[in-house]
């Protein structure tokens, strides 16, 4: 087993998006056999996945994470344990012994927004591994699958779900496919030719995805439908931000609902839909392109792990 841990001078970095450098761990049982240090090269969210997967890495333990890099890790078969400090080679020690909890996702965007944003340029879509600060006039946001925060807010601390079933706790595989209630497809995992493999109960979905797989069986296949807060929630009027256009390069060239990526406090990159357009202004809706949606999803349980 290989054991990633975000990681800066001995200790889990806190910010997984920021990190620098992780430590790798390579155990026999409850045993660390071999570890090294490898440079992250500034790759973000998606990459940092890609980079781990390369490593034959099974479980990262980190301090802070949001949902698309959590989603990222997801899909390379990465599970994720959030939430730890001090020192790297302790947390790996408590993991192995089995003593490790996951705070789930534990970066909430809306929450940061309040706090501070910016953007470094904007510019088209072909510049987006420019990096933090990155707008872009054609983002690309996964919808798809429900993942997300299922209940915890985006809060600190260790996850616990508001349901029980026989799976929770446990990594599963299922296939599935999401409809509008006019029956539009927004997204399916039969299209990709491949199911979605998470652990349940572990904050990685949304709540209503999360509480059905909570209680199939393996091959069930069922037909849910989520009002809003059983998914992205509602809309967030404080996830608006308006800024003058002139404080944002090349802001001048975007139109009404044009998706680009703007920046937090702390430099990591969110999607956001150009909302509104004045002489002087431009007003960005930061909120989940999903939120004040009703959902419908077919979910079939493949495997249970």
């Amino acid at each position: 087993m290989k054991i990633a841990v975000a990681y800066e001078n001995g200790q889990v970095f806190q910010h997984f998006g920021h990190s620098e450098n992780f430590k790798i761990y390579e155990a026999e049982g409850k045993n660390i056999v071999r570890a090294e240090v490898i440079g992250a090269d500034g790759a973000g969210h998606s990459a940092l996945a890609a980079v781990l997967k390369d490593k034959g890495v099974d479980v990262l333990i980190c301090g802070g994470i949001g949902n698309g890099a959590v989603t990222a890790l997801s899909e390379a078969g990465i599970d994720v344990y959030s939430g730890a400090d001090g020192e790297a080679d302790a947390a790996v020690e408590a993991y192995l012994n089995g003593d490790l909890a996951s705070a789930g996702v534990n970066c909430d965007h809306h929450h940061e927004h309040e706090e501070g944003h910016g953007c470094g340029h904007c510019g088209n879509h072909d510049e987006e591994e420019s990096g933090c600060g990155h707008c872009s006039d054609d983002a690309e946001e996964e919808s798809g699958c429900g993942h997300g925060c299922g209940g915890c807010g985006g809060s600190c601390g260790t996850f616990t779900p508001s349901f029980e079933g026989p799976n929770v706790g446990k990594k599963v595989k299922v296939h599935y496919k999401g409809t509008f209630d006019d029956g539009t497809q927004f997204d399916s995992s039969y299209d990709r030719g491949e199911p979605l493999e998470f652990t349940c109960g572990a904050g990685m979905m949304i709540q209503g995805f999360d509480k059905a797989v909570a209680t199939m069986n393996a091959g069930d296949v069922i037909d849910v439908h989520l009002m809003p807060e059983e998914a992205y929630g509602e809309a967030d009027p404080e996830a608006f931000i308006t800024l003058p256009i002139s404080e944002l390069p090349g802001a001048e060239e975007l139109k009404i609902d044009d998706k680009v990526y703007l920046q937090n406090m702390y430099g990591q990159p969110f999607p956001a839909r150009v909302s509104a357009l004045t002489d002087t202004d431009i007003t960005f809706d930061a909120n989940h392109e999903m939120a004040g949606k009703e959902l419908n999803f077919r979910i079939e349980l493949v495997e249970v792990l």
